[in-house]
């Protein structure tokens, strides 16, 4: 028995947990006992409760053990002692999936489902279920039809639950017990009519029309049960957001009668579906934010708790909906549980006017080191989005946020407010020097090697540009004393940008980067004597290549071709143009600040979207001798979302070919459709070289077949095309339940949509961080300048959007952001031209009765300038 702990153990906290320090083997002994007559259930009842703890913690039983445990345990069925057999039970469910032969114990189960004694029915049922296989199911579907509409609400649950696990892996079986199910739904007790509701949902949900005929007879009839209120409102969301309905949806107006439900939890789950539809206007918000206005002066703490935080939401898309709560809100602020004072503040800071910036600040203030780190994190986010709003205030949240930096806090706390205070830099270029001020102090005692060297690459890009550049070189320089390998190695590369960018520091950064090949770190060392050699040739063009911008391709891509050039030894050097160019750069437009803040950083580095295809077409033949993928676009349908096929295309871009993937769904159950194929007929020059087709479409399953296309090789402007496509393939007719084809078929057509192919689609996206030393390095060969009337265009904001869409080119130094107020804006794109050849376009844009638009193209090529021009002409 355990034996009682005194009080002294209880402090030394050796007496919190009786099974803290067992042994599997130890434990496994004492099972033997299981073998003795007669059963002692109280000891056999201690032991398993072991077994079952040391399972729970994630201790490895082999098969042979477990099985053994098992086989012995089953003898405690001879006992009739109720808590031993209930304890059984759930170690037959534990074990189910690690010993041999477990359906050993089935005939006993099935007597104690089908027994008199209530206690066991439930329990013997979910562990009856547990061991069962497809093959099994069907002996016990007899007892399982009756479990589900038994009087007894615990045996219909247990039965309800156990069915809708079994309906992963025997539906059509399940499926057969639907009037059984509905049965149960008109039951008296809410768990039970809930479990019926949850399994005919499971059942239908892959059947849009069946879903919304069950909708309509529950909302109809009604319920008893809240808990099946409250999934009936998910399953109306979900149905609304698929079918993309409207207020005027009667689904809609079913979840705001559930609005005046006489249930909190009923009324709480209807606002929130309201609050989380897409598309919501202010005037349907208004009932939903009424009820959570009310649950904000509940006396329950978490129906506050529910309310403020779902208005915290609702803030960040509509905030003057929220702005009628917020007296309410103001008084959550002095709320006893911080948690709730945290978000009620926050939702202010999003829904306050301008001028209580002020006063929220000092608020948050006094309380904010009393709260947890997560919730520290939601401040900052909300403090974040307030810059973004009222930037003339960014003088006040940048105080706060270099307090709140000084204070005790984890990583996530720390990084969340990093990355604020660089947002706020790079939205407000004359909060620049506070910012790095600030951030300089920071880095002077971080822990956080991630922070530090994104402080030091941000130190790097913005440094350099500052009126007074040479302050910011002790604190680098510091880095390079005190701290760790890789945050000396960053220290090391800001340092050449210094040097870089900046003339008369030119002569001191060498001397410290001469001490910094002193380094024990090699790749320390490494660095400083690239850049030591690449900074005194006093070359703009190398500094531009080497220290400013960098490399801009995929690095699994880069590892990939290096090796495939080592396997195949060739006279002639590797080629950087045959690698990949990483197809996600890093953007410095950070359109969303805050949610980052709360993202695990990744274990590996992911293979790109681009990798993946770029694997999936070199396994096909016929693409072998393409060369390396260029880009990849985004997917375009062809086809309208409810008609019978469904297909979207994705432009692959080559050096010479184009080819085009196309995933075509067929969502018809009563046919078969084989080799699918889409013939394009193009209108220009370009010649359509093979087709390879999908072999089968069944119902719902999708395919992909593809069309090779040769760009003409005499005419290198021609980079717009339209191609009229249609798809075809051969029709056999199936059985819809069965899925069985016909023997014999007919050949149909299905015409799509037509697919446009621009000058985008033979451009890949490049970052270049300071646009101005590419400029100089691509240098003014091949430059060309045109200047362009955009009539139709309204705006500069316009204008700049029109522009980037159209080249798909990268935009630099943050110039898609037009400031307010002004009449002229200079937009920097970068890119690489299909072949691997840099293009660089400077617009510079000016606003009267339209907008007028001065483009100069500079590339490493003549054809590609030349090409960039027409298009924009």
């Amino acid at each position: 028995m355990i034996k009682k702990f005194d009080k002294k153990d209880e402090e030394a906290g050796s007496g919190s947990n009786p099974f803290q320090h067992l042994e599997k083997s130890a434990v496994l002994q004492e099972a033997r006992i299981f073998n003795e007559t007669p059963i002692n259930p109280r000891r056999c009842l201690h032991i398993l409760t072991k077994i079952i703890y040391l399972l729970n913690q994630g201790e490895h039983f082999g098969t042979t053990e477990a099985t053994e445990a098992f086989f012995a345990m089953t003898r405690l069925f001879q006992s009739n002692d109720q808590t031993l057999r209930r304890m059984c039970y759930l170690t037959i469910k534990e074990m189910a999936n690690i010993s041999e032969d477990v359906i050993i114990v089935t005939s006993s189960l099935t007597k104690d489902m089908t027994g008199k004694e209530d206690v066991y029915r439930g329990p013997a049922i979910r562990a009856l279920c547990r061991i069962t296989d497809t093959t099994m199911l069907q002996a016990i579907e007899r007892y399982m039809k009756q479990a589900i509409v038994d009087k007894v609400p615990s045996v219909s649950s247990s039965a309800l639950v156990s069915s809708l696990h079994m309906v992963k892996m025997s539906y059509d079986v399940v499926k057969r017990w639907v009037n059984e199910a509905q049965e149960a739904a008109s039951s008296d007790n809410i768990m039970v009519q809930y479990h019926a509701l949850g399994l005919l949902y499971h059942l239908r949900k892959n059947d849009r029309l069946a879903v919304t005929k069950m909708l309509n007879k529950f909302t109809k009839s009604g319920l008893k049960s809240p808990f099946a209120y409250c999934m009936l409102i998910r399953i109306a969301s979900k149905l609304l957001e698929e079918t993309e309905g409207g207020h005027d949806s009667p689904l809609f107006d079913f979840i705001e009668s559930c609005l005046r439900n006489k249930h909190e939890m009923v009324v709480y789950e209807a606002a929130s579906a309201i609050v989380h539809m897409p598309n919501c206007t202010a005037r349907e918000l208004a009932p939903a934010v009424s009820v959570l206005q009310l649950f904000c002066s509940s006396p329950k703490a978490a129906l506050r708790y529910a309310a403020v935080r779902t208005l915290n939401k609702v803030a960040m898309k509509h905030p003057s909906a929220v702005t009628a709560c917020n007296l309410d809100l103001e008084n959550l602020i002095t709320d006893s549980n911080r948690s709730i004072a945290t978000l009620a503040i926050t939702t202010l800071l999003k829904t306050g006017s301008e001028s209580s910036v002020d006063r929220l600040m000092k608020q948050i203030s006094s309380f904010v080191s009393e709260i947890s780190d997560e919730f520290k994190v939601v401040v900052v986010q909300a403090i974040s989005a307030l810059c973004q709003k009222y930037p003339r205030k960014h003088s006040v949240m940048m105080n706060f946020l270099s307090n709140m930096l000084r204070d005790d806090g984890g990583f996530e706390y720390k990084r969340a407010i990093v990355d604020c205070i660089i947002s706020i830099i790079e939205e407000n270029p004359e909060s620049k020097e506070t910012g790095l001020a600030h951030l300089c102090e920071f880095i002077e005692d971080c822990e956080h090697t991630v922070l530090a060297t994104k402080i030091l690459h941000l130190l790097g890009k913005e440094g350099p540009r500052t009126p007074s550049p040479s302050k910011y070189i002790r604190f680098i320089f510091n880095r390079v004393v005190l701290e760790s390998e890789a945050v000396r190695a960053a220290a090391v590369s800001a340092l050449a940008k210094f040097g870089a960018q900046n003339d008369d520091l030119l002569p001191s950064v060498l001397v410290l980067m001469q001490r910094c090949m002193m380094d024990s770190d090699d790749e320390v060392r490494d660095r400083a004597t690239f850049y030591m050699n690449v900074l005194q040739q006093k070359q703009k063009a190398l500094n531009a290549a080497y220290i400013f911008n960098g490399l801009s391709v995929s690095v699994p891509g880069l590892e990939k071709s290096l090796h495939q050039y080592t396997l195949e030894p060739s006279e002639k050097p590797f080629d950087m143009k045959t690698v990949p160019l990483a197809t996600a750069p890093i953007t410095e437009q950070k359109t969303e600040i805050a949610p980052v803040a709360t993202s695990k950083l990744p274990e590996k580095l992911a293979p790109s979207r681009q990798d993946i295809y770029q694997e999936q077409l070199a396994a096909i033949p016929e693409f072998q001798s393409l060369g390396p993928l260029f880009k990849s676009s985004e997917p375009v349908q062809l086809t309208e979302a409810e008609t019978e096929y469904v297909v979207r295309c994705i432009k692959h871009t080559f050096a010479a070919h184009i080819v085009f993937q196309f995933d075509c769904t067929n969502t018809l159950n009563d046919q078969l459709l084989q080799r699918v194929l889409v013939q394009m007929e193009p209108s220009e020059a370009y010649e359509v070289v093979h087709h390879v087709p999908a072999p089968s479409l069944p119902y719902s399953q999708p395919g992909s077949c593809y069309t090779l296309v040769r760009l003409p090789d005499d005419d290198p402007t021609a980079v717009s095309c339209t191609f009229s496509c249609t798809m075809k393939y051969l029709v056999r007719d199936c059985d819809p339940n069965t899925g069985e084809p016909d023997d014999d078929g007919y050949d149909d057509e299905y015409v799509l949509e037509d697919l446009e192919v621009t000058v985008a689609d033979h451009i890949q996206k490049v970052l270049k961080p300071n646009f101005g030393a590419a400029w100089e390095e691509v240098g003014d060969e091949f430059e060309k300048e045109e200047t362009f009337a955009l009539a139709s265009v309204r705006t500069l904001e316009e204008a700049v959007g029109n522009i980037i869409s159209f080249l798909g080119m990268q935009p630099c130094e943050r110039s898609d952001k037009v400031p307010e107020n002004k009449n002229s804006h200079v937009l920097f794109l970068a890119g690489v031209f299909r072949g691997g050849h840099d293009v660089l376009v400077r617009a510079r844009l000016a606003l009267a009765d339209g907008v007028t638009m001065q483009v100069t193209v500079r590339s490493t090529d003549e054809n590609v300038v030349d090409v960039i021009l027409a298009s924009v002409g």
